[in-house]
């Protein structure tokens, strides 16, 4: 029971809704129905999505996490090198019975995307490719980690890509952006002892901590050029420039400090997610 315990927790259950409701929102907006697909593809992006993704991770980042005092709770468990094997084989294993009927109801688009999708989590951390240790690569890969679940949404179900669409998953994907910059902010001394590289390890906390609040702006001001009440949504940005602006002029040696905010960005994930459903619903109302 502490092994399932120790690899659950490596899977990070508080962040399955990240992966699942971007799809699930956004299919429900298209199709208005909660139908079998919905189902299966929603318990992917939540269960095991989130076991290959961060399961893989806590393998590979074992050096890392050994110095790093967040490990071993809701941010993730520390992974001991006896149920490495194991979490390699589950998170292998555990997307399979959710893969095929993905595959067979959906169309060679839909399952180019999920398998781009599915790329990108196993380079982001997989030994030899290591996306997480290329700067500024790192958090792109992160972001469409959240993001690709709703484009694989919008392929799946037929959807067009309107400049609408576009300009929505473009906010998405700089809040992602700037969301995994943040992260990497809180690990920098862990993760140069271990000779790991990042952006934050690259340019510094203070630099990757301006970095994300610019993003976070960018992707607040492209909420802004869209039609009513959907800027609404932009406002939300307010919150996570706060969380992070205490730490304007960081420094590297203090950057474990950082993660007092982390804390807090965990819960405005929630905050956020619940203000993106009420006016996405709003709009979605008025538009018809």
């Amino acid at each position: 029971m502490s092994a399932l315990r120790t690899l659950v927790l490596s899977s990070r259950p508080l962040s399955w809704v990240n992966t699942a409701f971007p799809f699930g929102l956004t299919y429900y907006l298209f199709v208005g129905e909660f139908d079998a697909l919905f189902v299966v593809g929603s318990l992917f992006f939540l269960i095991p999505y989130n076991v290959l993704m961060y399961g893989i991770n806590d393998v590979f980042d074992y050096e890392s996490d050994l110095r790093n005092p967040r490990k071993g709770g809701v941010e993730g468990a520390l992974l001991p090198p006896e149920l490495h094997r194991p979490m390699l084989l589950v998170s292998t294993l555990l997307p399979l019975p959710f893969l095929v009927p993905l595959v067979l109801w959906g169309s060679v688009a839909s399952t180019g995307v999920l398998a781009l999708a599915l790329f990108f989590v196993v380079a982001y951390s997989a030994k030899n490719i290591r996306f997480k240790e290329v700067p500024f690569v790192d958090s792109v890969t992160s972001s469409l980690h959240f993001v690709m679940p709703a484009v694989y949404a919008m392929t799946l179900v037929g959807g067009e890509l309107t400049p609408l669409a576009l300009t929505l998953l473009g906010s998405f994907f700089f809040w992602g952006m700037a969301s995994h910059a943040f992260g990497a902010v809180q690990d920098v001394a862990a993760d140069r002892e271990a000779g790991v590289g990042s952006l934050a390890t690259v340019i510094g906390a203070k630099g990757t901590v301006r970095f994300a609040i610019g993003l976070y702006v960018l992707a607040g001001l492209l909420l802004a050029v869209t039609p009513w009440p959907l800027p609404l949504i932009g406002l939300v940005v307010i919150l996570y420039v706060g969380a992070l602006a205490p730490w304007w002029s960081v420094s590297d040696e203090d950057s474990w400090k950082a993660n007092r905010s982390w804390r807090w960005f965990l819960g405005l994930n929630f905050v956020a997610g619940a203000g993106v459903v009420l006016v996405l619903f709003e709009w979605w109302q008025v538009t018809g």
